[in-house]
């Protein structure tokens, strides 16, 4: 009934950006915490970005080259990733905490988007 849907990932060259996207959609209420994880092969899934409201976080590895934002009238999510990195490339993974028009808050996550930096 609820999902999230990722896009804008692919391959890039080090240095260059890519914006990814993410839109919920289904019977949504509202919309509390928005953010972004990535898991490169190997490794554990890692916390990149949030935004809560007007509020912005950050991993200190993408501090200053990656910018979250949202629009709230469309459900959707987004990273800007600039200055990429070979060590960007990951599986980038959205998540949401939704609360759902039957009532209760419940944590979506999409699908996964790939982006990967050459050197």
């Amino acid at each position: 009934q609820v999902q999230l849907v990722e896009s804008g990932g692919g391959l890039v060259q080090a240095g260059g950006s890519l914006r990814l996207s993410c839109a919920a959609s289904g019977s949504i209420s509202s919309i509390n915490t928005m953010g972004w994880h990535r898991q490169a092969p190997g490794k554990q899934r890692e916390w990149v970005a949030t935004i809560t409201g007007g509020i912005t976080t950050y991993s200190d590895s993408v501090k200053g080259r990656f910018t979250i934002s949202r629009d709230n009238a469309k459900n959707t999510v987004y990273l800007q990733m600039n200055s990429l990195k070979p060590e960007d490339t990951a599986v980038y993974y959205c998540n949401a905490d939704i609360y759902r028009v039957s009532g209760g808050w419940r944590k979506y996550w999409g699908q996964g988007t790939q982006v990967t930096v050459s050197s």
